[in-house]
């Protein structure tokens, strides 16, 4: 069954919406949430609510690519999840406490704009990295890989990969700089 058809069947209300959604993408969505939180039974969860937020938005939402995004839902609901679970351990730094310096929400009235913008200067400073760094970089922070599996993956060393995220931040605070962004937050 095509992405369209799963999407009529959820424009039609039919319970075998979820059933083809499971079929077609079930695998890509658990290892998503896995990914984050390397709990089996925790990512089934997320998995279940994956689909749960899909009925609830489709409709009125029609997605463009239904993989992308079943697999954002999928990282949201993990989020949730991981963020539910470890509200009282903050002991142990997550890849998302690592961008916090770099990346943080500012707060008030423009945050939809500020958050598009600086998405779009995310996606441009990836661009702009060697394959290497961007790989690297992906895997740390939107697959939440740690250094030693992005090692394992590239054929590395995990100190190389340490550098290699290092000197990329570095990049990224300069990158964002530039652009009038200090510590997250739109300057000027």
């Amino acid at each position: 069954m095509t992405d369209e058809e799963i999407i009529d069947l959820f424009f039609s209300r039919s319970e075998s919406a979820i059933s083809e959604t499971q079929k077609r993408y079930g695998r890509l969505i658990r290892s998503v949430a896995l990914g984050i939180l390397r709990n089996n039974e925790s990512a089934e969860e997320c998995e279940n609510d994956t689909y749960l937020r899909a009925w609830n938005n489709i409709p009125p939402t029609r997605p463009q690519d239904l993989r992308a995004y079943l697999c954002r839902i999928s990282r949201s609901a993990a989020f949730d999840r991981y963020a539910r679970d470890h509200a009282q351990k903050r002991g142990s730094a997550c890849p998302l406490e690592e961008l916090e310096n770099v990346l943080s929400a500012s707060g008030g009235a423009e945050d939809r704009l500020a958050e598009r913008e600086l998405t779009e200067l995310l996606n441009g400073f990836l661009g702009s990295l060697d394959k290497k760094s961007r790989v690297v970089f992906l895997r740390r922070y939107w697959f939440w890989d740690d250094t030693a599996e992005i090692a394992q993956r590239l054929g590395a060393t995990e100190s190389a990969v340490k550098t290699r995220l290092s000197r990329t931040m570095k990049k990224l605070r300069d990158f964002l700089g530039r652009n009038g962004y200090a510590n997250g937050g739109k300057t000027g």
